[in-house]
Formats: C-alpha cells, sequence, structure tokens
C-alpha cells in the first residue's frame, strides 16, 4: 500500500472517529454550548488516534520514552491548531449558513480533508523531521 493511499485511509479513520465522538456527546449532551463541546472531543479523539496511526505507520517511529512521545504529541497537536481552524470553520460555516446536522458534518468532512492535507506536510517538517533526517543519513 502506497504511503498516500495510508494517509489517507487513517484520515478517513480519524475523521470518522471524530465524527462519531461528536455525535455521541451530542447525544449524550445538549444543553448551552452542546456543539462546542462535541466539536472539541471530536477533535481530541481524531488527534489521538491520527498520531498513533501518523507515528507508527506512516512516520514509521519508535519514540525511546513516554517523555519523548509527550513531546512529540505535544507537537503534533501544536501543528494541529491552524488545521484544526480550518476543519472548525469549515464546519461552523456549514452549520451557521446552511444549517443542520448533514451540512454540519458535510463542513467537517471538508475541513478535515483540507486540514490534513496541510498537516502532513506541518507534521513531516517539523514533528517527525529528525527521525525522516536520521533515517536518510
Amino acid at each position: 500500500m502506497t504511503l498516500a493511499l495510508k494517509y489517507t485511509l487513517f484520515a478517513v479513520i480519524a475523521t470518522l472517529i471524530n465524527l462519531a465522538a461528536q455525535e455521541l456527546s451530542i447525544t449524550a449532551y445538549d444543553g448551552a454550548f452542546a456543539l462546542y463541546l462535541a466539536m472539541a472531543l471530536g477533535t481530541l479523539a481524531g488527534l489521538v488516534c491520527k498520531y498513533v496511526l501518523d507515528k507508527r505507520f506512516i512516520f514509521e517511529l519508535v519514540t525511546e520514552s513516554r517523555r519523548e512521545d509527550l513531546g512529540r504529541f505535544t507537537l503534533y497537536g501544536m501543528t494541529g491548531i491552524a488545521t484544526t481552524a480550518i476543519f472548525w470553520g469549515f464546519e461552523l460555516g456549514f452549520e451557521w449558513f446552511i444549517g443542520g446536522k448533514a451540512a454540519r458534518y458535510l463542513g467537517a468532512v471538508i475541513g478535515l480533508s483540507i486540514g490534513y492535507g496541510v498537516k502532513y506536510r506541518l507534521d513531516k517538517r517539523y514533528v517527525f523531521a529528525r527521525h525522516i533526517a536520521a533515517e536518510e543519513d
């Protein structure tokens, strides 16, 4: 399986986990700020899933310690800030301008697709760069 195909498959898996976590959250709580809470929980679930998959199968990194792993995850999360803004912008934009769950999730899928494309480049350059450079030496 090519790297691009694996990355796409993992992006789809993380997207489904993100949307499932959102749906579970909204089902469990529909009070004030429920959508924002759901989006935050979905983002966290997708982020953790995607980190584990990317680290292991895309960048083939085995961390030497939990501390190193936490450091990489922190960097991974930081590169996700801009991409999360893209994703949330699309999801909220579709919610506000079109309305309804289907439109909101369509916006989420579009935003996540764009975000994951950007995120790969950021992660390759900043999160896993030293690991990739060490392999090339």
